[in-house]
């Protein structure tokens, strides 16, 4: 197996078909079609359909491609991080956030620090929490910024913080005019909410049940940028983390607290005994700053007792469980 095999299949899926990714490539059609072939004796199973000019990956081919990026991709940043050493330069920095951090507090973390502190290269990449901290785990992440629980064996915690989420309401929605929103005011409302049984859906709908809310309609959805579109489109009162709402302005939404504490909680997380780069521990320092200034009722705990407030959040036991979540 060839890195040159790998590259021709993962240009194959991207662009979809031989021809084109023969041009992304600056390779012969035939050339490209040999260097899958090979790649496929090699490994011993087909990874495309061929149907003509028809291209489709196999079901091997869709799982064997998550493996080939992930090792081409590691190629390349192992690439970007000898040239940094031979040049004496700060090593390339690569950050895996959901979402929510991903489109907001992150950047503007990145934003405020001095440029010279920062590398030539660095990649800020978007993925929900369980893939975030996989990616941390399996070192092709230096770090993670994702909501909780992560109790994963392997991890160091360097951030544990937590807020209440809030309300996210169109401009135009009464309910804009007030200071605060009651749980009660979303008696018989159109509700938006987060689609993860696991994480934040959950304490939102215990938190309804226990004040007796009988929403009109529930749409969830699996980003909270989408949950504060749709409330500027006036499709619901969204409840939605306090990251999203406070690092990222929508025009046409409002954001207000709720009365009820439904509380949010995050971290930063690295590899246990894998020495970060400076310029990600000037990250983790930045963050920490930029999020304690911009989210009201943030409160950072230990991170050396991440199991003790994931417990009082999530129920006794539950870090047993984050690994099922």
């Amino acid at each position: 197996m060839e890195l040159k095999q790998l590259e021709a299949f993962l240009a194959v899926l991207s662009a979809g078909s031989i021809t084109a990714a023969a041009r992304l490539l600056d390779r012969s059609q035939p050339a490209v079609s040999r260097l899958i072939q090979e790649l496929e004796s090699d490994i011993g199973f087909e990874l495309l359909h061929r149907n003509g000019p028809r291209i489709t990956p196999t079901e091997r081919g869709i799982r064997f491609h998550a493996e080939a990026e992930r090792l081409v991709t590691g190629i390349g940043r192992l690439h970007e991080r000898a040239k940094a050493i031979a040049a004496e330069e700060a090593l390339p920095i690569e950050i895996v956030a959901i979402p929510a951090f991903a489109a907001g507090f992150v950047p503007k973390a990145l934003s405020r620090m001095p440029q010279q502190a920062l590398p030539s290269r660095l990649h800020l990449r978007s993925a929900p929490a369980e893939s975030g901290i996989q990616s941390v785990l399996a070192r092709t992440a230096d770090l993670c910024v994702v909501s909780l629980p992560a109790e994963q064996p392997g991890l160091e915690t360097h951030v544990l913080a937590q807020a209440p989420c809030v309300a996210a309401v169109a401009t135009s929605d009464p309910l804009a005019r007030k200071e605060v929103v009651s749980i009660a005011d979303l008696m018989g409302r159109s509700l938006i909410t987060m689609a993860n049984p696991f994480r934040l859906r959950r304490r939102v709908d215990q938190a309804l049940e226990a004040h007796g809310i009988q929403a009109s309609k529930v749409i969830d959805t699996n980003a909270a940028m989408i949950a504060l579109q749709l409330t500027a489109c006036g499709a619901g009162v969204a409840i939605i983390e306090p990251v999203t709402a406070y690092g990222v302005a929508l025009k046409g939404v409002e954001i207000r607290p709720l009365d009820v504490n439904i509380p949010f909680l995050w971290g930063v997380f690295s590899a246990v005994s894998r020495p970060l780069p400076e310029t990600a521990r000037a990250f983790i320092h930045q963050f920490i700053e930029t999020t304690a200034s911009a989210i009201p009722g943030l409160v950072e705990h230990d991170p050396r007792r991440a199991d003790l407030v994931t417990d009082a959040i999530f129920g006794a036991g539950a870090h047993n469980r984050a690994g099922a979540a």
